[in-house]
């Protein structure tokens, strides 16, 4: 609710109103089938606009998922290959994934490759490593740096995600997606029609109820009258 008066009104259209009473604004706003929104509390008078208020809101709310996207886009993810060198392979494939999904999602990996012990003096094998999962993950992002960068007894690489390829998975997957769920749809569809017809089925196949003849009774014999005989006097 806006508790000062006067304000300073800016139209629908971004029009310059003027300063007017608070009463005599949220009217004209009414009369638009609109809202007095305040913009800038603060200011004196304070700044309010003439506008759709729950679209106003809905753009707001679209603007800061927008702004903690970019935010999430900034962060740096870890993807560590184990305490050492000797590491799995089938361990290794599922961390490459695992980064590949975080590349999707727009974030930057840090991958690392420990050394342990002696394992130093042998560091082509962390570096060969490096180089395949660089060479795996080319297909959704970009080296910021062509050779690992060390630190302490371990090596790392920074991989960016490429836009343009994410967004060419990004469809692929929405496109197989979408066939799944239709897929699915057919399914379900077929699935009720089946049921369907062999409930259909079960209940033509009921046997029709009995029916119970009652016997007809014959009607009982009247017995005839018998003539009695007369005697001549």
């Amino acid at each position: 609710m806006i508790r000062m008066t006067p304000v300073r009104v800016i139209g629908a259209d971004g029009e310059q109103v003027g300063v007017v009473e608070t009463a005599d604004a949220i009217k004209m706003a009414l009369d638009l089938g609109l809202d007095l929104v305040e913009i800038s509390p603060d200011a004196r008078p304070p700044v309010c606009k003439i506008m759709d208020h729950g679209k106003f809101k809905y753009e707001q709310s679209k603007k800061e998922q927008k702004n903690r996207s970019a935010s999430k886009a900034s962060e740096l993810k870890e993807v560590r290959l184990g305490r050492s060198v000797k590491i799995d392979d089938h361990d290794v494939q599922i961390r490459v994934n695992q980064a590949r999904r975080f590349l999707i999602d727009g974030h930057k990996v840090l991958i690392t490759q420990r050394f342990k012990g002696r394992e130093m003096a042998h560091r082509e094998i962390g570096i060969d490593r490096l180089k395949k999962i660089m060479e795996q993950l080319s297909e959704v992002g970009k080296p910021e740096t062509p050779l690992p960068r060390w630190m302490g007894p371990q090596a790392s690489i920074i991989i960016a995600p490429d836009k343009v390829k994410v967004e060419a998975i990004k469809r692929l997957e929405l496109k197989a997606k979408n066939a799944e769920n239709r897929k699915n749809e057919r399914a379900e569809k077929a699935e009720k029609a089946e049921r369907a017809e062999k409930l259909a089925g079960e209940k033509g196949a009921e046997p029709a109820p009995a029916t119970v003849e009652t016997p007809i009774s014959s009607p009982a014999a009247v017995p005839m009258p018998v003539a009695t005989p007369q005697h001549a006097e």
